[in-house]
């Protein structure tokens, strides 16, 4: 699923995928910023990950899931293990998707609040 992406540079696997809820988690090592701690973008990206693979599996086959808007509020620092991202849906409709996002560390301590929309178009053809 995500092969050559950046969630494949970054170490993301999947744990559980449904359009209502998407699990992953991700290694702290490697994903860091100076100081040793977790990076604050890569909970975004992990938080932007299982949102959009959600989403997407909620448009299906002929639709695109594409970011509309995300944030995050940063609670506590990591320096190693794993962070695991729960995204459950909010509002699955036609056109958008919400996912409420939840990081945690190995602890089970919340690391990282999220949410992210995702708007719901139709799939670019491929050119010939």
């Amino acid at each position: 699923m995500n092969k050559g992406s950046l969630p494949e540079r970054m170490g993301i696997e999947y744990l559980e995928i449904s359009p209502q809820r998407v699990v992953a988690r991700m290694p702290v090592e490697g994903n860091t910023q100076p100081y040793g701690l977790l990076h604050g973008g890569a909970s975004v990206v992990l938080a932007e990950t299982v949102g959009s693979v959600g989403a997407a599996l909620h448009a299906g086959p002929d639709r695109a899931a594409v970011g509309l808007d995300i944030n995050a509020t940063h609670h506590r620092g990591v320096r190693s293990g794993y962070v695991t991202a729960t995204a459950d849906a909010l509002s699955l409709g036609r056109t958008l998707a919400s996912y409420d996002v939840t990081i945690t560390d190995d602890e089970g301590r919340r690391v990282c609040t999220s949410r992210i929309t995702c708007l719901l178009r139709d799939a670019p053809t491929k050119a010939s």
